[in-house]
This record gives structure tokens, C-alpha cells and sequence, in this order.
């Protein structure tokens, strides 16, 4: 196979940051240099890869499916970078693998882990993405994040982490724009990951939705974003939309109710006997309390 000419570090730390904060400018915030430094670094990346990484929209940059793809591997590749440094400092122990559903992983998860690990002490953390029944033994985890949606194997500890709020979400431009009643003739945005969640909402909170279309996307964090660009209408987890709901880029005109089922804790031994979990659990779970739910003026009962 042929040799793959890297493209710089620097370029792609620009370019992870400015996926990750969908932001040119809170990325150069974030790497200490200017606007243009990054705008230049990622073009660099685009014209080195011959891809369009983000579509422009006015002042919003959005990353292509490409560009997001890219992102995930860069971002997991810079993961181990750390988790090798970190293991390298401590003496040669492994890193503390931490297996998290991939939405949940990249909208709540990761804008938090620098809290963590300013925090509390230098634990070498590696994330993997995957959602689902798991097997600590061929994935090599020490903890898992999961919706509780399937049948647990025995042997498996599991504590509570957090409920699930949910309800319809929408870009303020496209609200904006509709001239007939919200829940009249509306294009709903489905996930194929979770075909449920529609129908799950409706009976939760009791509002019926006139559906003029429907668009199904393969994974929850392309559904949001088509609601984000104004597609239309998409369940939004909580969890998974409180940046975006907190800045106004994404509004919940129904508000969120309270889901059936929530986010567990998985571990392949008592949590009692990990003292090098310990840290990371008690942050998870305070974190859950802090950043799971909506505010009250936001709550559907």
C-alpha cells in the first residue's frame, strides 16, 4: 500500500478544534492563535486532502460528512497520543478505556473531559465509541456508557447515571420562518439508530405532530445537525443539545419530558473494588447531575 504524506499537526489540531466548537474563532481562542491562523489551517487541510471539509454558511461553518468522519479519527488519534504520554509518565500502566456511545461520546462526553482532567488527578484516559450489548473482554474497557435499551449479560455491574429528557428541536431560523401552527404539516427528521424516538416522545408528552415529510439519517448527531441547518423538526436528547439549546443555535418549542429509559454505568467488576476508576466515576456521576437535565422552565410534565 502506498505511503500516505501526513498532513501537519498543527493544521490538524486546527481543524479537530474547529469541528469540535464549530467555530473558527472559539478554536483559535482555544489554541491560542488568531482567526486567520486557523481559516488558513484548515484550507491548507482542505487543499492537502482535495476534500471539502465544511460547508460556509454566513458566519456558521458546518462540518461535510467528510469533514466529520475525519474528525472522529483525528480526534481519537490525538487521544492516544495523550493516553501514551500519560502512560509513559506513570510508568508504563495502560490507559483507563472508557467505552461510550458515539453521539453521547462527542456532544456530551468530550466538551467536559478537560474539566476532568484539570480536576482531579492525571489518569491516562482513552475513549472508544460504541453503542449496545458489550463485551469488556474483547473491547478491552474498564467502564461503559450506555442507554439501557437492551438486555444486560450476567456478571455485569451497573449503576444509574442519568435520565433521559427528550423533545423536538428546531434551528430559531426555521421556527422563524413557518407560517402555519408548529405542529401542523411539519418535516420530521428520523434516525435510524433509534426509529422509536418519535413515536416514544409523542406518547410521553401527548402532543400529535402533522407530518408534511420525513427525512431518515443514519446517526443521531446527523439528525441534530439537519435540524441546526433547518431541515426541520428532530428529537434532541437532552444530553445531547444542551450547548446548542444553552446558545440558541438549536430551541425546544415543546420542551423536553422525561424519558423511559436512561444512561447506565456498566463495569466488568464491583465499582467498590476499582480504586483506579474511582475518580472517574464519582466525576461522571457528579457531572450527570449538573448537565443532564433541563432547566425548569424547559420541563414538560
Amino acid at each position: 500500500m502506498a505511503e500516505v504524506e501526513l498532513p501537519s499537526l498543527h493544521a490538524l489540531r486546527c481543524f479537530e478544534a474547529a469541528t469540535r466548537l464549530q467555530s473558527i474563532t472559539l478554536a483559535g481562542q482555544e489554541l491560542f492563535v488568531t482567526h486567520g491562523a486557523v481559516s488558513r489551517q484548515v484550507r491548507a487541510l482542505e487543499e492537502t486532502l482535495g476534500r471539502r471539509l465544511f460547508e460556509r454558511r454566513n458566519r456558521r461553518i458546518v462540518p461535510t460528512q467528510e469533514g466529520r468522519a475525519l474528525a472522529q479519527q483525528v480526534a481519537n488519534a490525538f487521544d492516544l497520543i495523550r493516553a501514551g504520554l500519560a502512560e509513559l509518565r506513570r510508568g508504563g500502566e495502560g490507559p483507563l478505556v472508557l467505552s461510550c456511545e458515539p453521539t453521547l461520546t462527542l456532544r456530551w462526553l468530550i466538551p467536559r473531559l478537560e474539566r476532568f482532567q484539570r480536576g482531579g488527578p492525571m489518569v491516562a484516559l482513552q475513549l472508544a465509541t460504541a453503542g449496545g450489548p458489550i463485551s469488556f473482554r474483547d473491547s478491552g474497557a474498564h467502564l461503559a456508557i450506555r442507554r439501557a435499551d437492551f438486555g444486560l449479560p450476567e456478571g455485569v455491574h451497573v449503576v444509574p447515571l442519568m435520565d433521559e429528557w427528550v423533545g423536538p428541536v428546531c434551528s430559531r431560523q426555521w421556527l422563524r420562518r413557518r407560517r402555519k401552527p408548529l405542529a401542523a404539516e411539519v418535516t420530521v427528521l428520523h434516525t435510524r439508530t433509534r426509529p422509536d424516538a418519535w413515536s416514544s416522545w409523542q406518547e410521553q408528552s401527548g402532543v400529535r405532530i402533522g407530518r408534511a415529510a420525513e427525512r431518515s439519517f443514519d446517526h443521531f448527531s446527523l439528525s441534530l445537525e439537519a435540524a441546526q441547518a433547518g431541515l426541520g423538526l428532530a428529537v434532541g436528547p437532552y444530553p445531547l443539545v444542551e450547548r446548542e439549546v444553552a446558545a440558541g443555535r438549536l430551541v425546544a418549542p415543546f420542551g423536553f419530558v422525561k424519558g423511559k429509559i436512561g444512561y447506565i454505568l456498566l463495569s466488568p467488576r464491583p465499582f467498590e473494588e476499582q480504586k483506579r476508576t474511582s475518580a472517574l466515576v464519582r466525576w461522571l456521576r457528579r457531572e450527570a447531575v449538573s448537565g443532564s437535565q433541563p432547566p425548569r422552565g424547559l420541563r414538560r410534565t
